[in-house]
């Protein structure tokens, strides 16, 4: 009865009411995004980084080396010497050694070249089909044969580079071999090839060059019909060539890949590698542990600033519950003082004020889990379509939650305090008598 008749005071004001409410669905609503966000982001980091001690690449920003070739979501620092790279991968120290190539893509997602390794250590398996075992063989990320609808036996052409608008390689189709089960981790949004793949249709793009050149010279010193003779003669050779593509054994000397993700036996790898690579070799030797801290740090100051400000706001809501619980307070006090006179207790009439403060913060908790989910939503569908990486709206944070609800029910009853102890201590006759 008396939560009915609080329900029902609130909306005797209702842009007050509104106002209130507005207010502590914005605080509460930023809260539980930062929330979701810090939890799954920390968790998805984390989690594509386990296993990998150093990340072996190119010269540059060693946190650059760490995004583009652990999370794939930056360009990469350039190439190293694949030769060079193999010693190091062959070191006593190591573990394992899982070497990338990158350099095309479909329809904006990544074509790895690497070994089957890459999906054991990520813990995918293969839902359907089989591994990559043929030049251009490639296995489907769960989230890609999903969107592209895409199944095995399926053929594609890649683009070059990491943008969708790159130049088509149509000279070579992959074939879709296998499809890997689903992990929430990066390997669920890559196309993954052997590295000879990668090689192959870059040195295709190379020998095209170099004959068109030759092509071009011949043009110029030979007559029409030789030249023809010619094409037609080079065009035979590239299709008899294209045949025995897949199957080609491609020699290493001289090629280059992206990165290596070492594991080493033990820690001492990631205490002297550092050092060691920058002063052999040319190429770096990167931490993903100590770049992802550094990038949580830098992250850490926006998140707090964002943090501080919800906490502001909704100590503003408090302010607005009060002064709206104590301007209504003046005008009902006729009313309390009928109830009281109608039976009502001091007690029942303390509890009334509290109900109604707290009813506000509730629906405010509500409405600001829901408008926090929904931004989520939002900010998922942006960022997996620029970075792959998507985010569930659904998950609770229980403990963090709880926590929540349990701040806005305090802000509730301090915002009640004053208003509530003044229906307390109504003075009935006195009241009355000035009625």
């Amino acid at each position: 009865m008396i939560t009915k008749i609080a329900w029902k005071n609130i909306w005797f004001k209702p842009l007050n009411t509104a106002l209130s409410i507005i207010l502590l669905t914005a605080s509460v609503a930023i809260i539980t995004l930062l929330f979701l966000l810090e939890e799954q982001f920390e968790k998805k980091f984390s989690d594509n980084i386990d296993g990998i001690d150093i990340v072996l690449g190119a010269q540059g920003s060693p946190l650059q080396l760490i995004l583009s070739s652990v999370y794939q979501v930056d360009a990469p620092t350039g190439n190293i010497d694949y030769t060079e790279a193999k010693k190091w991968m062959k070191h006593p120290f190591v573990e394992s050694a899982i070497p990338l190539a990158f350099g095309d893509n479909y329809r904006g997602f990544r074509i790895v070249g690497t070994t089957p390794e890459y999906l054991t250590k990520y813990g995918a398996a293969l839902k359907d089909g089989k591994v990559f075992v043929n030049n251009f063989d490639v296995v489907l990320g769960s989230a890609i044969a999903q969107k592209m609808n895409m199944k095995v036996g399926d053929k594609f052409f890649g683009s070059h580079g990491d943008a969708a608008e790159g130049e088509v390689h149509d000279h070579q189709a992959y074939t879709v071999t296998g499809i890997a089960t689903p992990t929430g981790k990066v390997v669920d949004n890559l196309i993954l090839c052997n590295i000879q793949s990668v090689w192959a249709m870059h040195d295709h793009e190379h020998e095209e060059g170099a004959e068109a050149e030759e092509h071009d010279h011949d043009h110029e010193a030979a007559a029409d019909a030789h030249d023809h003779e010619d094409h037609d003669h080079n065009h035979a050779e590239k299709a008899h060539d294209h045949e025995h593509e897949e199957n080609a054994v491609i020699s290493e000397e001289g090629k280059e890949i992206t990165a290596v993700l070492v594991k080493f036996r033990s820690k001492m790898g990631i205490v002297t590698w550092p050092r060691i690579i920058a002063q052999n070799t040319k190429m770096q030797a990167a931490s993903p542990a100590i770049e992802i801290n550094r990038l949580f740090a830098l992250f850490g100051i926006g998140l707090d600033a964002l943090r501080y400000l919800a906490i502001g706001i909704m100590i503003i809501s408090g302010i607005s519950i009060f002064i709206a619980l104590y301007n209504t307070l003046k005008e009902r006090k006729y009313e309390f003082a009928l109830l009281r006179v109608n039976g009502a207790s001091r007690l029942q009439l303390l509890s009334l004020v509290l109900i109604e403060s707290l009813l506000l913060c509730v629906t405010g908790f509500i409405f600001g889990t829901i408008v926090g989910r929904v931004a989520l939503l939002f900010i998922s569908g942006s960022s997996e379509d620029e970075f792959k990486m998507s985010f569930n709206p659904f998950q609770f944070v229980w403990e963090k939650e709880g926590y929540l609800f349990l701040l806005t029910i305090f802000v509730g009853i301090l915002a009640a305090v004053i208003p509530a102890v003044k229906a307390y201590s109504l003075n009935i006759s006195k009241t009355l008598a000035n009625a």
